[in-house]
């Protein structure tokens, strides 16, 4: 495996102590593996640029970027580089469950947030954090303060899941604390009531705001490969159940595969950017997908 590939993988960042020198290393692979791989035309230095219009002066075209990319590019003035983000991260229950040689999904999410956090400083764009469980726990605003990133990077290392869950309350007040209009980034598993989630995710849509939803899974609560008799502990209620899972797994993965196409499909008909991300896959598509959405708006 290329050197800049071990630092997108979850298990090896994992070993890290430093959240920051984890974000660092995660940003400085992803963007190592884009000049290596057919996305080359996608950078962090695009933040600062977006395509040729006709009117666009000719003398801002970055012609160092048409020479690489054989698009035209033009350098973009400060007011219209600055993008404002907020990263909200579910610290649920839920988010605890890791199966066998997986971080779990809240790991998983606060690497992948401290990295974005870190990225999008670099890019000179504002950031701020939420982290909620049934309600809004914290919230920072959007700031491009190079500092500011510190701040942040060191709430995300020092916060732990809880045992409780409300997603849909938590992301409704959230929508109702961003005042100005801006990209809302959401890492969660998503394990609420269906219809609350998705009437929370348009409440940001109505305030203008643009949106893409993570959805955070391990592969178990995909796939269900587990074997034998086998106990299941509800994370948050305690609850328990010995069951045989080979009986139950046809019914769960159809279950599971409806749940996830309902909320692709209605993400879809919302204009939100919808993503399942498994615990066992690389960082980088993920971030990809931002830089995706990054060079629309």
């Amino acid at each position: 495996m290329d050197d800049y590939r071990r630092y997108l993988q979850p298990s090896v960042v994992a070993q890290l102590k430093n959240i920051e020198l984890k974000a660092r290393l995660v940003v400085e692979g992803f963007i190592t593996g884009l000049h290596r791989s057919p996305y080359h035309g996608f950078s962090v230095e695009f933040a600062e640029h977006r395509q040729y219009n006709p009117g666009d002066e000719i003398k801002h075209i970055d012609w160092k970027v048409y020479a690489r990319t054989d698009k035209y590019f033009v350098k973009q003035f400060e007011e219209e580089t600055n993008l404002r983000c907020i990263i909200a991260i579910d610290k649920s229950g839920s988010m605890r469950y890791a199966s066998k040689n997986n971080i779990s999904k809240f790991e998983y999410s606060a690497y992948l947030a401290a990295s974005l956090g870190y990225l999008l400083m670099k890019q000179r764009d504002a950031v701020g954090l939420a982290l909620y469980d049934e309600t809004l726990q914290t919230y920072l605003p959007p700031r491009s303060k190079t500092s500011y990133i510190a701040e942040i990077l060191k709430i995300i290392d020092q916060t732990y899941p809880s045992e409780k869950t409300g997603t849909a309350k938590a992301l409704n007040q959230l929508a109702e604390k961003i005042n100005r209009r801006g990209l809302v980034i959401i890492f969660s598993d998503f394990f609420d009531d269906l219809e609350s989630v998705l009437n929370a995710l348009k409440h940001f849509r109505h305030k203008k705001h643009e949106v893409i939803a993570f959805q955070v899974l391990d592969p178990q609560e995909i796939n269900f490969k587990f074997s034998g008799s086998v106990l299941f502990k509800d994370i948050e209620t305690n609850e328990t159940i010995q069951t045989q899972p080979t009986q139950l797994q046809k019914y769960y993965r159809e279950k599971v595969e409806d749940f996830i196409n309902s909320l692709r499909k209605e993400c879809f008909e919302r204009n939100i950017d919808y993503n399942v991300l498994r615990t066992d896959e690389p960082f980088d598509k993920a971030l990809r997908q931002y830089l995706t959405k990054r060079a629309k708006l």
